[in-house]
């Protein structure tokens, strides 16, 4: 085994591209090119891009008797050029044919043409009838489109932002976020939010842009395009970082060679008064950084033909002065829901839809709420220190400074807390740049923009809320095994534990089941699983809730 493996290794180098075929239960082989640097989750990425039976969270690939682990990659389990991987479907029902220890289903490309069953995956193994050459294969699944999910806004609605009521003389910015057609993607809706990939289904020639990450991409035909968010705190190495600045998101693409003619990646450097020629283009495989030149850089995004697709993102060199680059901002403002009287999050950051999501996400989990206000009107800078102030007597913590910086999507966000006894009417907020002392931003805060306390049900944690519910919850819970999928993807419970679960008689019992096991592993346990109740079943979270808040009306009359 070892001479064999080392014999198809020789052949096969550390920046090759090559393919290998794997087959579903139904029969269909699909051909693939992978290099030896991918993880498992890009080879499930890929598959996700070439047919959307193929969903990431519900693949499980199967190679020389083993299951693939996400993290790893193909180097790891020894799989080069022409080698066969199974796939099989997690069930719903109860999870995919448990593999305990390693089982032989191998099927490498020396076994050609046939594949022998052996182990427990009945039906996996079959006969596969090769064409000439190692690329034909039969029943490869062509990849398809759809025209739902297109529509034909522009700017400002891929924006999705208020827009300033600040006169156009007091805004420096003159960028001008150029228009394309909007696509929605698909999304494999088995994945946690923070985990989400994207795929993006373009009908035919044109130039066409992410709804939700504004990422767009130029295509000549009818193509599919699978992608999501990395992170730059994991890639760009500590001496990277003394040359070059993230400029934007980082995203990790999927698609067939040759499929996009131009990928327009979206950066928050604002371009009125500096030189583009300090834009690059970071390009990640086989674990090395490469900088590439883009073709064009346009006001919010910068412009790389011909890509050859693995991560992707804009940077921007380091000023050698003192002087920092401007950057298009965002202020997202949060009330805390469940916080006495008015208490609110303020964060300034880039224009980086990865951080904003990030941020969401957290905000979401604190019972908070967003409150949309416009941008900045000025760009800021990297190092100065911006000061939030209000005409309205307001507590602000823990001070009034916010030192402007990029932050991974990983690493908590900097934000000062605003605490307002007595909510006005209206109160006016205020950002001034410490640097120079010039108001950068300015908006108002209405009372019809808060939601107030005698209007809004009292929230628990998720701890408190399954333990005061638990008794509802095992009667009415349902959804269950897409449940049990989110708490296997956040290593919550596993598999062992969810077939577990799946093994009582009735639903009752398999609720009451799942809810013991989860009080047993602690709060953050607790607290995941009423994160995805409220995703999954949001319309019983709220019942129960109200029901909740009924009673306690009921007992205080």
């Amino acid at each position: 085994m070892a001479e064999r493996v080392k014999a198809k290794m020789a052949g096969t180098t550390l920046s090759s591209t090559f393919s290998i075929y794997v087959k579903s239960l139904l029969g269909n082989i699909v051909s693939v090119p992978v290099s030896l640097d991918d993880t498992v989750l890009d080879l499930k990425t890929k598959l996700f891009a070439l047919d959307s039976y193929f969903y990431p969270s519900q693949a499980r690939l199967i190679h020389d008797g083993w299951q693939l682990n996400d993290e790893l990659t193909l180097r790891h389990y020894n799989i080069t050029s022409n080698s066969i991987v199974h796939h099989i479907l997690r069930l719903r029902g109860g999870g995919s044919a448990p593999l305990k220890g390693k089982e032989d289903v191998s099927a490498t490309s020396d076994q050609e043409p046939e594949v022998q069953q052996q182990g427990g995956l009945s039906g996996i193994a079959s006969r596969i009838e090769m064409q000439s050459g190692s690329a034909g294969v039969s029943s490869i699944i062509e990849m398809k489109t759809s025209l739902s999910g297109i529509t034909s806004t522009g700017a400002e609605g891929i924006q999705k932002w208020p827009q300033s009521d600040v006169p156009a003389e007091e805004r420096s910015c003159l960028c001008v976020r150029q228009e394309f057609q909007e696509v929605r993607p698909e999304t494999d809706p088995y994945i946690l939010e923070e985990q989400k990939i994207y795929k993006a289904c373009l009908p035919g020639p044109g130039i066409f842009q992410c709804s939700e990450t504004g990422l767009a991409f130029e295509v000549e035909s009818a193509a599919s395009i699978v992608y999501r968010y990395a992170s730059w705190s994991t890639h760009l190495k500590e001496a990277d970082q003394n040359v070059w600045v993230p400029a934007g998101p980082l995203f990790n693409i999927g698609a067939l060679p040759g499929t996009v003619r131009a990928v327009y990646l979206p950066h928050f450097i604002c371009l009125s008064d500096v030189d583009i020629s300090g834009c690059s283009i970071a390009h990640f495989e086989f674990q090395k950084m490469t900088i590439q030149q883009p073709t064009e850089v346009m006001a919010f995004s910068a412009v790389l033909e011909n890509p050859s697709f693995s991560l992707l993102g804009v940077v921007w060199r380091k000023l050698r002065s003192a002087i920092s680059l401007p950057v298009h901002s965002l202020v997202l403002i949060f009330q805390q829901l469940s916080a006495a009287n008015t208490t609110l999050h303020l964060y300034l950051i880039p224009d980086d839809s990865s951080v904003k999501k990030a941020i969401e996400r957290q905000e979401t989990s604190w019972n908070s709420k967003l409150i949309p206000k416009p941008s900045p009107f000025r760009p800021l800078f990297f190092g100065h220190r911006y000061q939030v102030c209000s005409n309205t007597q307001v507590k602000i913590t823990p001070e009034a400074h916010l030192p402007f910086c990029y932050k991974s999507p990983e690493d908590q966000q900097l934000f000062v807390e605003i605490y307002i006894r007595k909510m006005a009417k209206e109160v006016e907020f205020f950002i001034t740049d410490g640097q120079n002392d010039t108001e950068v931003w300015r908006a108002s805060l209405r009372s019809g923009d808060i939601s107030h306390s005698g209007n809004k049900s009292k929230k628990l944690s998720g701890a408190a809320f399954l333990k005061k519910h638990k008794t509802e919850l095992c009667s009415r819970m349902g959804q269950l095994s897409s449940i049990l999928l989110n708490l296997s993807v956040e290593d919550v419970i596993n598999s062992e534990e969810e077939e577990e679960v799946q093994a009582q008689n009735t639903k009752q019992k398999k609720n009451q089941f799942l809810l013991d096991l989860v009080e047993k592993k602690g709060l953050k346990a607790q607290e995941m699983l009423f994160q995805i109740l409220q995703k999954k079943d949001r319309f019983l979270v709220e019942d129960l809730q109200k029901a909740k808040t009924e009673d306690i009306d009921r007992l205080r009359k």
